[in-house]
């Protein structure tokens, strides 16, 4: 039994990793048509990201309403964070993007599962801790006062959720088993496909707008972000806006219909 739940797993790891060397693949095929000319630019931007997430997370076949909003992240955000490494050379530029939140003690709007509904502020504790990394292709169609890039992508994201009971309710609330506390590990990878609008108001200043939406191991996945960058040195941009990402996954008990949002702050370092 214990080998056929092992076979019945790699399908889905093979799938995964032909996705990640197929992107790999067309990025490297793509670099060598850019023209010999053109020298690499490279940036590394680390940012910060304040998230909050709105929608529904599942665990072992319960699911929770959670609803963390600004005015609550400074108690339930443990940690966010949020890089990019870019390098261009022509019209062609490649990105890896990593992004890492981790929120803790989110009370629940209200439970679903075996025991029925039941609606109850704070009825369950959700942590939830997740990691985002994307690699993308991207193609300038655009580039005059205004530019326009085409992006082709991966989305991977692991998730990894606790939820426990905080009070006790009626009907009682426990996971299947007659266990008060759960937790579950899943993670999938998204393709996806965009859209980056650059337009410079002066010298320093510039606007960015960026969606992309896809599916794969999500029903549905998008995102968009909204953003200004302020070059005040030769080398160094800070870069500020909003951002919104949404999953629609589900699969072995795992639930993640999630919007998360917030603003960020970066500082891009070129070289």
């Amino acid at each position: 039994m214990d080998s056929h739940k092992q076979d019945s797993k790699k399908p889905d790891s093979y799938k995964q990793t032909a996705l990640w060397l197929g992107l790999l693949s067309c990025g490297l095929s793509l670099a060598s048509l850019a023209d010999e000319g053109e020298h690499w630019q490279f940036e590394v931007t680390p940012y910060l990201f304040a998230a909050g997430l709105d929608g529904t997370v599942g665990v072992r076949g319960v699911t929770s309403e959670l609803d963390v909003p600004f005015s609550d992240l400074v108690d339930d955000l443990d940690m966010g964070f949020m890089g990019l490494v870019t390098a261009r050379k022509g019209p062609w530029s490649y990105g890896l993007e990593t992004i890492y939140v981790k929120l803790s003690d989110q009370g629940s709007k209200s439970v679903t599962g075996p025991f029925g509904r039941v609606t109850l502020n704070g009825a369950l504790d959700v942590s939830s801790e997740m990691y985002i990394t994307q690699g993308s292709v991207a193609y300038r169609v655009l580039d005059n006062s205004t530019a326009l890039d085409m992006i082709w992508a991966l989305r991977y994201t692991q998730l990894d959720t606790q939820a426990s009971v905080a009070i006790n309710s009626t009907p009682s609330i426990v996971f299947p088993g007659g266990e008060k506390t759960a937790s579950g590990s899943d993670s999938w990878t998204d393709a996806v496909i965009g859209v980056r609008v650059l337009h410079p108001l002066n010298e320093q200043w510039s606007l960015l707008a960026y969606g992309d939406v896809g599916g794969g191991g999500s029903k549905l996945t998008y995102q968009l972000l909204l953003g200004a960058d302020w070059q005040f040195a030769e080398n160094f941009t800070a870069k500020a806006g909003y951002r919104q990402l949404y999953w629609d996954y589900e699969k072995g008990g795992t639930v993640w219909d999630m919007t998360m949002a917030g603003p960020y702050l970066g500082l891009g370092i070129q070289f």
